[in-house]
């Protein structure tokens, strides 16, 4: 499932955000992957151990916490600390066709976290930059994502992704990794789509019996998938 959840994060924190990320020390991007993925990536990112990095996560964090549709989609069982990067027109930064690594680290500890759902949180206008489109394949084609500051995208970790060239500007984002309480996206699909569909016929209709009932159903179907 490809989901675009709207002002994850508003203007102001925006704004705030970029004003820290701005003045922090980038690294090349290509410290963080593995032999593959740094034939194809170019870019930079903030340094896991940043100061400054870690305390922008957080407030993401806290974001994502107030967000019920990021809950409704991804089914968290927990998400990785948010990590930075920035595309820049200086040497046409991309990443080329990649998929994330199944399984991470969680920073500062010796757990390992399955990586079931993507995020992209856009930090810079479209209009600041061009080129720098994220593109998911799946099943369908190509889908081609470039959304306001402030926006997040959310897709599963199993698809093949890229992000083209930046040609003028720059792009700067957060992405991170969720590991859900159901791993199947087929799986969080349904569930995702039927809390929604619920959640209509409740502002429709109020607390039905045939509400109740379908509640009922999505509860006993995530108790039969989750796992924790």
């Amino acid at each position: 499932m490809l989901l675009h959840i709207p002002n994850v994060l508003s203007r102001e924190q925006v704004a705030s955000m970029r004003t820290a990320l701005d003045a922090a020390q980038w690294e090349d991007g290509r410290a963080t992957v593995g032999s593959q993925g740094a034939q194809v990536k170019r870019n930079r990112q903030l340094p896991e151990d940043s100061p400054v990095a870690q305390e922008q996560g957080r407030a993401i964090l806290r974001a994502l916490a107030a967000s019920s549709l990021f809950f409704s989609a991804a089914l968290p069982a927990r998400t990785m600390p948010p990590l930075f990067n920035r595309y820049s027109e200086v040497g046409n930064e991309t990443y080329g066709l990649h998929v994330d690594g199944a399984m991470r680290t969680v920073p500062g500890s010796p757990l390992w976290m399955r990586t079931d759902v993507s995020s992209t949180l856009f930090l810079c206008d479209p209009e600041d930059y061009e080129g720098g489109e994220l593109v998911v394949v799946d099943t369908y084609g190509e889908h081609s994502v470039k959304l306001p500051a402030g926006d997040l995208i959310v897709y599963p970790s199993t698809s093949l992704h890229r992000v083209e060239p930046v040609t003028h500007g720059e792009r700067v984002c957060s992405f991170f990794w969720t590991q859900s309480m159901v791993r199947d996206d087929a799986k969080r699909t349904l569930l995702f789509e039927m809390d929604q569909a619920i959640s209509s016929l409740r502002a429709q209709h109020g607390e039905t019996p045939e509400a109740v009932t379908l509640t009922g159903h999505y509860h006993n179907l995530l108790r039969m998938w989750a796992e924790t």
